[in-house]
């Protein structure tokens, strides 16, 4: 099964040249959270229980969920990569166009897969796959829409990767008992790098996770910073606030430049375009990212801009 990806920037520069790119092809916040210096301890030594329980503490009052419920992982790609091999192998039902990771990571264990374009097409399923907000087209599920789809299927796996400007969404205040949730560290405080995400479930579930995941999964560096990021509530507020705002002006410029608004969260937008080809390259040539899908000609998805340079950018390419 094809697994094509945004932030693919080698392809970009073998293409257009190098240069100052701006990668808005994986809806990462461009506004990172500003990482102090990591002290020489977590450097050195492996990771303690102590860091990772601070951690858990500190993301377990972000989500709203209880501390016995969350297991930090190595980003929500491992969770999505270990979920498939550790939940008795059945029938899949995911809800599509989505993260293409979802349904291949289920193919690879075994899984016998449907991709289906509505939550009523998944009852009855083994394992059913929803993200909220969806990635590309931002759909989006309230929660009690998903408690309903919870008490028809197998299991329910929610990935929440963009949930966090959006905490209405979250089912982690009150999880199913037959539901599992993926968040991710990286997009929201755009450190990507730091390959931190969560699993949000039963802690039975959690301990599978934790035994395939292996001893000292999550580095000490990552412990450190987003112990420190997940508690700084002042910058998560002025981040949702700017985005928010920000989604809306890369809206305008779209609408300007003859593209039709498709859907989005607060961190990347999509757009029906005549040629999403066409406009991909038109980006590109001014060294600006996008991201195109397989199965779609017209869809185009942009990340939001991150400061005034970047803005400047894109409108020099996209004005009328």
């Amino acid at each position: 099964m094809q697994r094509d990806h945004g932030g693919n920037l080698d392809e970009a520069q073998n293409r257009f040249g190098h240069g100052v790119w701006i990668d808005l092809s994986t809806g990462i916040n461009r506004r990172p959270w500003p990482v102090p210096a990591i002290s020489g301890d977590a450097w050195r030594n492996l990771p303690t229980r102590k860091a990772e329980s601070r951690l858990i503490d500190v993301a377990a009052k972000w989500y709203g969920c209880a501390p016995e419920q969350l297991l930090p992982v190595a980003g929500a790609s491992a969770a999505i990569q270990l979920l498939p091999r550790i939940l008795p192998v059945g029938r899949a039902a995911v809800l599509t166009p989505t993260y293409n990771e979802h349904a291949a990571s289920l193919s690879a264990a075994g899984w016998q897969v449907t991709q289906v374009p509505d939550v009523a097409d998944m009852a009855g399923a083994d394992l059913a796959v929803v993200v909220n907000p969806n990635n590309p087209d931002g759909r989006e599920w309230a929660p009690q829409a998903l408690r309903d789809l919870a008490g028809q299927v197998g299991h329910l796996v929610v990935d929440e990767s963009f949930a966090d400007p959006r905490p209405d969404l979250s089912l982690a205040r009150d999880l199913p008992a037959n539901c599992t949730l993926m968040r991710s560290f990286g997009k929201f405080w755009g450190l990507a790098g730091v390959r931190l995400g969560f699993v949000v479930g039963a802690p039975d579930l959690l301990a599978q996770i934790t035994q395939a995941a292996g001893p000292w999964s999550v580095n000490g560096p990552a412990l450190q910073i987003a112990s420190a990021a997940m508690a700084d509530l002042v910058w998560a507020d002025d981040t949702v606030t700017y985005h928010a705002e920000a989604a809306l002006r890369l809206d305008h410029l779209a609408l300007g430049a003859g593209w039709t608004q498709a859907g989005g969260t607060h961190l990347f937008r999509l757009y029906e375009t005549a040629d999403a080809t066409a406009a991909q390259e038109r980006l590109a040539r001014a060294h600006i990212w996008s991201r195109r899908f397989p199965y779609s000609t017209q869809w185009l998805r942009l990340g939001v801009p991150g400061n005034r340079a970047e803005w400047n950018r894109v409108i020099a390419v996209l004005k009328p």
